[in-house]
């Protein structure tokens, strides 16, 4: 199966902006990166965002396992490297780690030659009673009802994983991540006010227990090409 590393930039109460040298060194640094295979970077519209509370990044780095997500997360790696720089860059700001695995649905419009896109990003922060339970009622019932939101390009589902890191960054410890990606702002609002979204909301609320934050981010993605010589 598939795995995804996230590397989640939090913001502080320092100085500091996530700016387009920031961009331009996470992108590079996915290049140097051995058996990467897809890398997503996200940032609220604007750079700057409008809520205070999203995340000022979040980048994916997808590997075919974890075997080799593990060997890029060691000492001296890319992904360590451009993450101190971040870090560096942003006055008491907080990175956070998760590695994940990856569950990816078709969609009836999916596109891949696009290089930026609009995401939203939900992330599952607390814990269910019976993840077992919850896990197969989701899986079981809540993708077809995404995959009919209008205009959606991607899917994809994450639930954790133990991994090894050299990273010295925490560790977030999300339950479950969702990812549904539109063409633009536009594409994703009219997706939130369609009535797929009101079955989506009825599904949810039969749920198993879950107790804890179900944050929602709408996100500017962009695409890295790891096209390598």
């Amino acid at each position: 199966m598939e795995v995804c590393f996230f590397l989640i930039g939090e913001r502080g109460h320092g100085r500091g902006a996530f700016d387009r040298a920031n961009i331009s060194r996470l992108q590079s640094a996915a290049h140097d990166v051995a058996g990467l295979r897809r890398f997503v970077l996200h940032f609220p519209a604007g750079l700057d965002g409008h809520d205070a509370s999203a995340p000022f990044c979040v980048t994916q780095w997808y590997f075919d396992d974890l075997e080799r997500l593990e060997a890029a997360l060691q000492p001296g790696s890319a992904i360590q490297s451009a993450a101190d720089s971040i870090a560096a860059s942003m006055d008491a700001c907080t990175l956070l780690q998760q590695a994940m695995a990856v569950r990816h649905f078709p969609t009836p419009h999916a596109v891949d030659a696009r290089d930026e896109r609009c995401t939203y990003l939900v992330s599952y922060d607390g814990e269910a009673d019976d993840f077992n339970a919850w896990l197969t009622h989701y899986l079981t019932h809540h993708p077809p009802l995404m995959t009919q939101l209008p205009g959606i390009r991607e899917l994809e589902i994450y639930t954790r994983i133990d991994y090894r890191s050299a990273l010295k960054y925490p560790r977030a410890t999300a339950m479950q991540r969702n990812k549904v990606v539109f063409d633009d702002a536009a594409s994703l609002d009219a997706a939130l006010a369609s009535p797929v979204r009101a079955r989506m909301k009825a599904d949810f609320d039969s749920f198993p227990p879950y107790s804890g934050a179900t944050p929602h981010y709408p996100m500017h993605s962009i695409y890295g090409n790891l096209t390598r010589e």
